[in-house]
């Protein structure tokens, strides 16, 4: 009974030990081959912001809070910006953007409304620089409560002006909830050639011209009445004005010329009478030695008249010597004939040299203080009534221009003879 038990276990062990070894020994089947797992190989994703908005609006006294997510651990990132308006943070380690809209800064004008602001920021890992992100976003401010931005010229509301001057001033802005856009001028009176205002703190210049006010107009000052108007973008407008009080100027240019004019003309004047006095001075004074040697002769020939007879010694002679007095005499009314006695025309000279002094020293007295004298009118008129008069005193004198025998020189130069002078020098008894 053992021995067949036996024989039983030992059939049965190598019956299974077959089947085991023809298990191995077969080849595996096509299918089973294609069925085989193939490990993967992971690709690691670039990284990304996955909630970037590119845009936010914010109300003045608001607070904004937005948490950045990204596709990779936070812990091995750090955030920054770039560029950002004041007041903007964000956490550098959480990416938690954070910002409080004080109306202070908006007052202030550090920030304004209606204006976006492209905010500049980014994420980086620790470790690698390359593994990084710069992006940005606009960020908008607004307000429901409006302040009207208003304008405030640099000049007071009333300047007074004359013509010929030149005003120049700047239209500033006291910022509101929206700044002006555009400004316009409006004028009560037509004005030309002025600088135009068209934003803020632009510059408004403008001269008064000289003939703003007219011969013809009654009134001796206008006013004109500047209208700045600006306006937002949401057509809210502001006016400021100027007044400006203008009276009648004095043209420099032009009264300069004038009173070189006059001038020119006196001087002129000056020369040809002086011309004058020299030419009437010589006939004067060559009448006055004509009429010594008449004196002279007459005197002599009576004289030897009564010399010769009283002390000839023939009666011939003492005849001519009792004529010789006769003919004397009647020299006198040769001499009156042939060099009569100019008193008429000393007295016109005479005349000629207290014109000339009066003139010269007109022209001194009146002479222009700089390019711009306040007495400018004053002078001119003086000057013209002047020589106005003295033209009309010797209107009856013939005046030489131009006399081959004499010369401008000489003539200056016997005027300011000390001889002269002394001659025509009024003597106090």
């Amino acid at each position: 009974m053992r021995i067949k038990l036996v024989i039983i276990a030992l059939v049965a062990f190598k019956f299974s030990f077959a089947q085991e070894i023809s298990k191995d020994t077969t080849l595996p089947s096509k299918d089973t081959v294609s069925n085989l797992a193939i490990p993967r190989q992971e690709v690691e994703s670039p990284l990304r912001i996955m909630n970037l908005s590119p845009f936010f609006s914010l109300q003045a006294d608001s607070i904004l809070t937005y948490d950045f997510k990204i596709n990779k651990p936070i812990d091995q990132y750090f955030w920054y910006l770039k560029s950002a308006p004041i007041g903007l943070k964000i956490d550098k380690n959480s990416g938690i953007l954070y910002f409080k809209a004080d109306k202070n800064l908006f007052k202030s004008g550090r920030l304004k409304f209606d204006i976006p602001y492209k905010v500049e920021f980014g994420v980086q890992n620790l470790r690698n620089a390359a593994d990084r992100i710069d992006t940005s976003f606009n960020l908008l401010f607004f307000s429901t409560e409006i302040n009207i931005t208003r304008l405030k010229p640099t000049v007071g509301n009333f300047v007074q002006l004359e013509e010929g001057d030149t005003i120049r001033f700047r239209i500033q802005c006291e910022e509101g909830s929206f700044p002006m856009e555009q400004i316009t001028i409006n004028a009560n009176l037509p004005i030309t050639n002025f600088k135009p205002v068209k934003t803020c703190n632009d510059e408004f210049q403008w001269t008064v011209p000289y003939d703003f006010i007219r011969e013809g107009d009654t009134a001796k000052q206008k006013v004109l009445v500047l209208q700045f108007i600006g306006t937002d973008s949401h057509r809210n407008n502001d006016t400021a004005s100027v007044r400006l009080y203008i009276k009648p100027g004095v043209n420099y240019p032009q009264k300069m010329l004038e009173y070189k004019l006059i001038a020119d003309e006196m001087n002129k004047y000056i020369k040809d009478l002086k011309l004058a006095f020299f030419i009437l001075s010589n006939e004067i004074e060559q009448t006055k030695k004509n009429r010594t040697y008449f004196d002279v002769g007459s005197s002599s020939t009576a004289m030897l008249g009564t010399i010769l007879s009283t002390s000839a010694q023939s009666t011939g002679a003492k005849n001519f010597g009792k004529v010789l007095p006769s003919l004397g005499l009647t020299l006198v009314p040769v001499k009156e004939a042939v060099s009569p006695n100019k008193v008429q025309e000393q007295n016109v000279a005479t005349q000629i040299r207290g014109t000339i002094k009066r003139l010269e020293f007109m022209l001194t007295e009146y002479g222009l203080v700089g390019e711009k004298d306040i007495e400018i009118l004053t002078k001119t008129k003086k000057l013209k009534d002047e020589l106005k008069q003295s033209q009309l005193q010797l209107i009856d004198l013939p005046l030489v221009e131009f006399d081959p025998r004499y010369t401008q020189e000489d003539a200056e130069k016997y005027f300011n003879n000390p001889k002269v002078n002394k001659k025509y020098k009024m003597k106090i008894f």
